[in-house]
């Protein structure tokens, strides 16, 4: 039996030791576009890929408090790394949610196999016995040209007509898909998040999943992976995986802020930085942001896992409380960004500046559809008024 607070332990320190690490990393890693191999051999031997992985797939089965506490920390380094991290080590706690056979086709023979994704619904369906025809051309995979397997989004037709689609994940492996290396962008380069193309390949139905059931909290998965980790609602897991990275880029730059700017003293008017009124507000902006954001991502896990313990769904109203929660998270750091980064001096305005760069990495980050707030706003204002919800990826 593993010593889960022991693990918990090692999981955190390592994380903080690689911090530097990873900053000093992250202008090659950018260059290349994707993460050094040393950076996924350090997150191997780490563990951290196997934080919310079954047990009886060697995983450590801790909760996602540990998982996201080591993405925010990393991120205080390099938000690439750690977007890559929280996307595709999520994809360790999704596959508990399909049929074991899905586990047994990727980690039969190695249960340190990865898996990236794009979970956008573009795939053309076709039922076929046994299984379905899969084609289609998704973006954004963040880390594809580390994994061996893609989930890939798409909905199934209707089996009777005006009936509503099924949408559903596809698990497919790397000799199904083509990689195309697409990947230009203004911030969050390392993430390597290419286009996967996908051409006629047989999907058998245990290797899918039906959003309902994750909605559900009720999915084929459960039947042998039966701690409450994989009760949880699907939708509220994957989305923190892509906001919860800026929270951690945003404490790395209020880091580099303060280091940077406590003596400073500007050329042109001989003033001390550390006694610039806006300077001080910037930073005790992005001091509150980072906590808010921090808090709030703990304290709704914390609920989600104790109704999942006692056996109880979260209500409606409050799946789309988190959800906005969530989506929120991406314009609070990207605001507190730019007040420090137009606080800091025309240094900053350099690409190899750490400022610069979480000024980047997170607007990127911000970017994400799942991180554009106004329709969550909406849905939840909507549902507080009676309204039935608009969202189902809940």
């Amino acid at each position: 039996m593993l010593d889960q607070d022991l693990i918990r332990q090692r999981l955190r320190q390592r994380a903080r030791e690689l911090v530097p690490v990873l900053r000093e990393r992250a202008p090659l890693a950018a260059q290349r576009g994707q993460l050094p191999e040393e950076t996924l051999r350090d997150f191997h031997e780490a563990g951290f890929f196997r934080i919310l992985q079954p047990a009886r797939w060697e995983g450590y089965e801790l909760e996602p408090k540990d998982f996201f506490e080591v993405q925010m920390t990393l991120a205080e380094g390099c938000m690439s790394s750690a977007w890559v991290l929280g996307v595709v080590a999520i994809h360790n706690w999704q596959l508990a949610l399909f049929d074991e056979r899905a586990a047994k086709d990727v980690w039969g023979q190695d249960s340190s196999v990865l898996i990236s994704s794009s979970y956008m619904p573009v795939g053309r369906v076709t039922p076929v016995e046994g299984g379905y025809r899969l084609s289609g051309r998704w973006g954004f995979s963040s880390g594809s040209k580390h994994c061996q397997w893609a989930f890939l989004g798409a909905l199934v037709p209707p089996a009777e007509p005006g009936g509503a689609p099924d949408y559903r994940t596809f698990l497919v492996p790397r000799s199904d898909y083509t990689i195309l290396d697409n990947w230009n962008v203004m911030g969050l380069e390392a993430t390597g998040s290419h286009d996967i193309l996908v051409e006629n390949a047989f999907v058998p139905e245990h290797r899918t999943h039906r959003a309902v059931d994750g909605f559900m909290q009720n999915s084929p998965g459960n039947a042998v992976n039966t701690a409450p980790l994989f009760r949880l609602p699907f939708g509220q897991i994957f989305v923190r995986a892509v906001s919860s990275s800026a929270i951690g880029a945003l404490q790395g730059a209020i880091d580099c802020f303060v280091e940077h700017n406590r003596a400073r003293v500007g050329v042109n008017d001989g003033r001390k930085m550390g006694q610039d009124p806006a300077a001080q507000q910037a930073l005790a902006d992005a001091m509150v942001a980072a906590d808010e954001c921090r808090t709030v991502l703990l304290r709704n896990f914390e609920l989600m896992l104790q109704r999942a313990r006692d056996g109880q769904p979260l209500a409606m109203p409050e799946r789309v409380k988190m959800r906005y929660d969530s989506a929120l998270v991406g314009d609070k750091c990207a605001r507190a960004v730019a007040a420090l980064m137009f606080n800091s001096g025309a240094s900053t305005i350099f690409r190899d500046h750490p400022i610069n760069r979480a000024f980047r990495d997170i607007h990127t980050g911000r970017a994400h559809v799942a991180n554009s707030p106004a329709k969550y706003a909406w849905n939840l204002g909507g549902v507080s008024m009676g309204l039935d919800s608009s969202d189902f990826f809940l």
